[in-house]
């Protein structure tokens, strides 16, 4: 591997006019393709298999004129003060907003509150269902401007009008300012890590090409393969990231060797050779974990896993050969202006390489070396710092409660949080979340009567409305009003005893398939499959990851410990997101306007792409230790080297990583601001207490033991070299140490 690439990088160094046009072209390419695409078609969503999706599955075949993925607005109306909604002047101001509504564009249709006898039982309260010809994403602007002056309209006349539903617009701002400030942040990091804009520059260059190939990849795609336009949400906020990373730590390396005293194309050669290689494998980890989201069986999680990971892979490719190429028009200028001098004119003979080396070596250990001697004679004390530190911040994970997102866990000041208070105080907590139960016989209309006689007597249930059949006969649908809100526990009870009841139902009636669905129903069934899929992922995930870094390091203890250490880190960033969101800590600091259960999806989505990150720094930081180590360190040496090398970049990585998600926390949108506090939380903590201190922590007390591995199994293992053992024609010199670094390690 390490040769391929040693040859790669060289190849891109001096071909570096050709490789820089390649990629260019590849920009343009995708640049235009995405420009002249089919516009992506809307957000659908989709459980294959679960019991809400059959039933859904079956409206749209048996009501087709119902067009149940239309877009559907519920307008609810009341009287100011107490006065009554059924007084002759009010019911006139309501018959008026229906009318009114009726004249909006893409309107199907809209029922009257009062034939629907849609009034709440104190007579102050009613409702108006609005449906529309087309889903909510293909609503135009036209359409909501209709609906919102028809209710200020409304709101005029001094009744209270308000609105909920898929057909209101949500207003969240998705500028792009946390991006922008993420990007910024990363450039003053890049800045004080090489002390040259150039190297700083080169990082953020590459990873906006890789970033804007990748997405315009998914936009040419959208129409073809089925990709919403959130389907890129995931592929920037990861390919971003990484992009900077992989670039970060080839720069890093390149400048490395050159202070080594390498000719510049033996030292970008080497450069992609060794830390190109750690970026393959650490990108590996990373689109496993992203590919391994479609074992969840959600279409849409599978199409941002798949489209995440194509992202990373683009972001690999571009650090493998691009960067190399622009090292070949920058091969001095990447280094720090002190350094600028002594590296120009012709190359240094190898007496002068070996001059350079030692001089190197002699430097004053910088604060990388100096905190991993400091790991090294305290070990014990820095574990259980680290360990017990994070597992503190974990408890708060143990009260995790999930939930998805719904009008009741909106802004209170919303008109959809307000539409959704006003009904659950006239009509009751349920109103908001009805379950529709579904019925196929061949009499559907009297089977499903039936049904609805057997339902309203079953503890929990609040109302069922009379059975509406198709023109068919063949189906029939029973509403169902539960006496408790959707996101309570006992409307899930209710859930699933109705679902035990369905058979003994079909029996009686004659029914062929009875099932239970509907909005409530399926958040449900949505919980279940996460649940369910979460330890097969999990262990596919971990495990594939665990045979990859068995393969990179040749041991078996220090997989472990990295899944281990992972483990730790996310139980800690969910501890954190819980405090926060579900809590309310800092809520306010943070912008959480009202702290609730933690997204149903966040979890699984923590798991994949924080495992994928800390296997980066993993394979970043260890990878220099397996390579001292295999040259001739003792392993406190390797520790040392190790960080001496990787300790600021693997830093700099993770205060870039940890910028770029910060960002994200300065969104309107829930879930994103929410999955961008996680992964910032989860990259600081796994970086910073994990592998900067846990792990060198247990390197020290493992001691050789850490690179065991079994003989039976190292002869059955191919030696794919990252260490670039391979590369030197003439026996890599020991690793030299300093006076100083020799007292670190003892």
């Amino acid at each position: 591997m390490a040769s391929f690439l040693s040859k790669l990088g060289r190849f891109a160094f001096r071909r570096r006019g050709l490789v820089v046009l390649f990629w260019v072209v590849a920009l343009v390419g995708a640049g235009f393709a995405a420009s002249t695409a089919a516009a992506p078609p809307a957000d659908a969503f989709s459980m294959p298999g679960t019991e809400s999706q059959k039933a859904f599955d079956l409206l749209q075949a048996k009501f087709p004129d119902a067009r149940a993925d239309g877009a559907a607005a519920r307008v609810v109306i009341r009287a100011p003060g107490t006065e009554k909604i059924t007084s002759p002047a009010r019911k006139a101001q309501v018959e008026k907003l229906v009318a009114d509504l009726m004249k909006a564009p893409q309107v199907a249709g809209v029922a009257d509150p009062f034939k629907a006898n849609a009034v709440s039982g104190d007579r102050t309260t009613t409702y108006a269902y609005v449906t529309y010809t087309a889903s909510a994403t293909e609503l135009t602007d036209a359409a909501h401007d209709g609906l919102t002056d028809a209710m200020e309209t409304a709101r005029d006349t001094g009744l209270v009008v308000e609105a909920g539903g898929d057909a209101v617009k949500i207003e969240q701002a998705m500028g792009g300012t946390g991006e922008k400030l993420g990007i910024l942040i990363s450039a003053v990091v890049l800045l004080l890590t090489f002390g040259s804009l150039v190297a700083a520059g080169m990082p953020l260059l590459t990873a906006m090409i890789g970033v804007g190939i990748g997405i315009s990849g998914i936009t040419a795609l959208g129409s073809t393969l089925g990709l919403s336009a959130t389907t890129s949400t995931l592929a920037m906020m990861i390919g971003l990231a990484v992009g900077i990373d992989y670039a970060l730590f080839i720069v890093s390396r390149y400048r490395s060797e050159i202070a080594e005293g390498r000719e510049r194309a033996d030292a970008a050669s080497r450069a992609v050779g060794t830390a190109g290689s750690a970026v393959v494998f650490a990108g590996l980890t990373v689109i496993i974990a992203l590919a391994g989201l479609a074992v969840v069986n959600v279409p849409m999680l599978t199409k941002m896993g798949l489209t995440a990971a194509g992202t990373v892979a683009v972001a690999v490719l571009v650090a493998i050969t691009f960067v190399p190429a622009l090292l070949g028009f920058a091969p001095v200028k990447v280094l720090a202006r002190r350094d600028r001098k002594q590296y120009t004119g012709k190359p240094l003979t190898a007496r002068q390489q070996r001059k350079a080396a030692k001089r190197a070596a002699r430097r004053k250990p910088n604060l990388g070396a100096r905190w991993a001697g400091f790991v090294l004679r305290r070990p014990v004390v820095v574990l259980l710092t680290g360990v017990l530190g994070l597992g503190a911040v974990a408890v708060p994970a143990a009260s995790l409660e999930l939930g998805l997102p719904g009008e009741g866990t909106m802004a209170p000041e919303t008109t959809q949080r307000k539409a959704y208070d006003l009904l659950s105080d006239s009509f009751g907590p349920g109103f908001n979340g009805p379950l529709m139960v579904t019925v196929e016989a061949n009499d559907a209309k009297a089977a499903a009567e039936k049904v609805r006689t057997a339902l309203e007597g079953v503890r929990g249930v609040d109302a069922v409305s009379p059975a509406t059949a198709n023109p068919a006969g063949d189906t029939a649908v029973v509403n169902v009003v539960p006496a408790t809100g959707p996101t309570e526990a006992a409307t899930e009870d209710l859930v699933r005893s109705l679902r035990d009841m369905a058979g003994g139902l079909e029996a009686r009636t004659g029914a062929s398939a009875i099932m239970v669905a509907g909005q409530t129903a399926m958040f449900i069934d949505f919980s279940q499959t996460l649940d369910d899929a979460l330890l097969p992922y999990l262990a596919l995930v971990v495990g594939l990851a665990f045979l990859l870094l068995m393969l990179v390091f040749r041991s078996v203890l220090v997989p472990l410990k990295a899944a281990l250490g992972f483990l730790l880190s996310v139980s800690a960033a969910l501890g954190a997101v819980v405090a926060v969101f579900q809590w309310g800590w800092l809520a306010e600091f943070l912008g959480v306007d009202h702290p609730g259960p933690v997204m149903s999806t966040l979890p699984i989505f923590l798991i994949g792409v924080v495992f994928g990150l800390a296997m980066d720094y993993e394979v970043f930081l260890v990878s220099r230790m397996r390579e001292a180590y295999v040259h001739g360190a003792r392993p406190g040496e390797a520790v040392v080297t190790g960080f001496r090398y990787g300790g600021r970049v693997v830093s700099a990585a993770a205060i870039i990583m940890t910028s770029v998600f910060s960002g994200f926390i300065m969104e309107d949108n829930d879930f994103v601001k929410m999955i961008g506090f996680g992964l910032a939380a989860a990259v600081l903590f796994d970086a910073f207490v994990v592998r900067m201190a846990i792990v060198p922590a247990l390197f020290a007390l493992l001691g050789k033991s850490a690179w065991w591995l079994p003989k039976w199994l190292d002869r059955i293992l191919p030696n794919i070299d990252v260490e670039g053992e391979n590369l030197a024609e003439r026996p890599a010199p020991p690793v030299q140490h300093s006076s100083r670094e020799s007292h670190l390690v003892g």
